[in-house]
């Protein structure tokens, strides 16, 4: 018989991950002011005080006012991922999840829905109700119960493309799967489901029988609130082997997240429907998400890039809001609204299933005026805030503030920059604050160029300037990265993101392509990196920095073109340098 609630040491892992120690013993009633890394001095890092029970709070999201809706699955493949006969779930995820002690599975939901209207930050009215539906969950989850840190995210599938997209599973799978969370994707809109390219059409065999428009009667997504809080509703309701989690227990938390569209939908779902359904924890909107009210006691966190603030993703008047006991906001400097990152991730699955590769993937044609799609690694600042939304519910641990991006005081502003070009303030990552690439989150040109944002390399002249002593570029990514951590805008569990490595990679194969390193000596390098990737992912960071010395010395010796020897050595041994000096986060205070 399994336990009701997943062990609360799985809980507790992931809020350690943020160096929230302290919140482990904050009071169960926590007042306002308490904050974790960032805020005032308490308990460990900068958590509160040391004292109260370490019992998390209970869940209020009752969902009572919330149909049970039928749950059909998981449904079975009837062909090969890939296969042209579409017999697997649209998008069905590249990545290695049996390894990870993960599954991906299928169901599909059905019920009656609530036609909603809603209007500003009120409540929404009834328009309609009883109207039939049947969509779908896809759900990547532990396979095992005591890996399970008892937090369901559900993604409010994004379809601005005629299609589900699951933008923040791509950015922060790894994350999700390193620290035990459960993900659920929601199909709720009718361009997901009925557009020509929607799952109906893309596999009329599975998907054939799909339907969020009551047979065509309600074509205008009202009915999307309350078949997403249905299909929250099922999750809540998973015990053990009974539900769309199999085997886990029951959930203790459910916390929505959405980008850009998605965002948009679920900043109105929280003003209109959440006060009715009252069935999620809290909401994480990234990329956008409209004015929220500030009368409902469910947290939300909204991270945005510099390309959502420059490009009218996230409205004025939505950025104005202040941060209080139920809002935060990060915004990230130099992070694009779709990134490097995301469209390394979706690309592959994309080809496969719609047949075509996204913009600025790798070897496409370049359409937009400047390289599109950031490097900077925004999924990091991502990462650390659904692990404060955990610790915000659980615990009433605050979320650190952040520093919004400077604008400048022109009609309308602007991004206000430096002489590199490099947008001011807001959180900074190391490689916005120790540049090797000029990153925006801006750019021009047809399609969704506006949205994908620029990444110039620096000329060797602007990197001889920046970076003059050979330790002047480790030391700054260093000491950027530690304080990133300090602060709470990224979490320990840092060290272990592919982004270090896969930058490392993909510096070495642009030396290679242009010819400044040759084939055998940049299979050489690669294969250094790649048992250094493979001891540092698994968290196994002493054999992690020996290779990468090895690397950085080998590349020294074999690279004959000096600026492609400078260009590794300083990327490589910086890495070294900052995982050994990560791991004295971890040791007590004057040691």
């Amino acid at each position: 018989m399994p336990a009701l609630l997943p062990p609360l040491r799985n809980v507790r892992r992931s809020l350690v991950a943020l160096g929230l120690a302290g919140a482990l013993t904050i009071p169960l009633c926590a007042p306002a002011s308490a904050t974790g890394p960032g805020g005032p001095p308490g308990g460990p890092h900068g958590g509160p005080p040391a004292g109260g029970p370490a019992a998390p709070r209970p869940s209020t999201a009752t969902g009572e006012n919330v149909a049970n809706p039928v749950l059909t699955g998981p449904i079975a493949n009837t062909s090969p991922v890939g296969s042209p006969q579409h017999g697997y779930p649209f998008l069905a995820t590249d990545v290695d999840l049996r390894s990870a002690g993960y599954v991906e599975q299928e169901f599909f939901v059905s019920g009656t829905a609530t036609s909603y209207a809603t209007r500003g930050t009120g409540t929404a009215t009834v328009v309609s109700t009883g109207n039939p539906y049947r969509t779908r969950l896809v759900v990547r989850r532990p396979a095992d119960a005591r890996a399970f840190n008892g937090v369901v995210i559900a993604e409010w599938y994004n379809v601005s493309n005629q299609w589900d997209q699951e933008v923040d599973w791509f950015q922060s799978h790894e994350h999700l799967i390193r620290e035990g969370y459960a993900w659920v994707g929601v199909s709720a809109q009718r361009a997901g489901v009925h557009s020509a390219t929607g799952l109906r059409a893309w596999s009329p065999a599975r998907y054939g029988t799909l339907d969020v428009t009551a047979g065509g009667t309600v074509n205008d997504d009202s009915l999307s609130y309350d078949i997403f809080s249905q299909a929250v509703k099922a999750v809540r309701g998973s015990t053990g082997r009974k539900g769309p989690l199999g085997e886990l227990p029951r959930p203790r938390y459910v916390i929505a997240t959405g980008h850009s569209q998605s965002a948009g939908r679920l900043a109105n779902y929280y003003n209109a429907v959440q006060p009715l359904a009252n069935v999620l924890d809290a909401v994480v909107l990234h990329g956008g998400g409209g004015v929220l009210r500030t009368d409902l006691p469910t947290p939300v966190f909204r991270v945005n890039s510099e390309g959502d603030v420059s490009g009218g993703i996230l409205p004025a008047a939505a950025r104005a809001q202040a941060d209080s006991a139920i809002l935060r906001s990060w915004e990230v400097a130099g992070a694009s609204h779709g990134d490097w990152k995301l469209i390394r991730d979706y690309g592959p699955l994309r080809k496969r299933d719609i047949g075509s590769y996204p913009g600025g993937y790798p070897g496409e044609p370049q359409t937009c005026a400047l390289p599109s799609l950031s490097r900077i690694p925004q999924h990091m600042v991502q990462n650390a805030a659904y692990d404060h939304t955990l610790a915000w519910i659980a615990y009433g641990v605050l979320p650190p503030a952040a520093p919004k991006i400077q604008m400048t005081d022109a009609v309308p502003p602007a991004i206000a920059r430096d002489s590199l070009g490099l947008a001011l303030g807001g959180i900074r990552l190391a490689q916005q604050e120790a540049p090797l690439r000029i990153n925006t989150g801006t750019n021009t040109g047809p399609g969704f160029c506006f949205l994908d944002g620029s990444s110039l390399p620096l000329t060797g002249a602007q990197l001889a300037q920046l970076y003059p002593a050979p330790r002047s570029y480790a030391d700054k990514v260093v000491a950027t990265t530690l304080a990133d951590v300090r602060a709470g805008y990224i979490s320990r569990s840092f060290v272990r993101d592919p982004a270090w490595y896969s930058d490392i990679r993909d510096l070495i194969g642009e030396y290679v392509a242009s010819g400044a390193v040759t084939e055998a000596v940049g299979a050489t390098l690669e294969d250094r990196l790649r048992h250094a990737e493979r001891a540092g992912l698994a968290g196994d960071e002493p054999p992690a920095i020996a290779h990468l010395r090895q690397l950085a010395e080998r590349a020294g010796k074999q690279i004959t073109d000096a600026a492609a020897r400078d260009g590794v050595v300083r990327v490589t041994q910086a890495l070294a340098d900052l995982l050994t000096e990560a791991r004295k986060l971890d040791q007590p205070k004057g040691h």
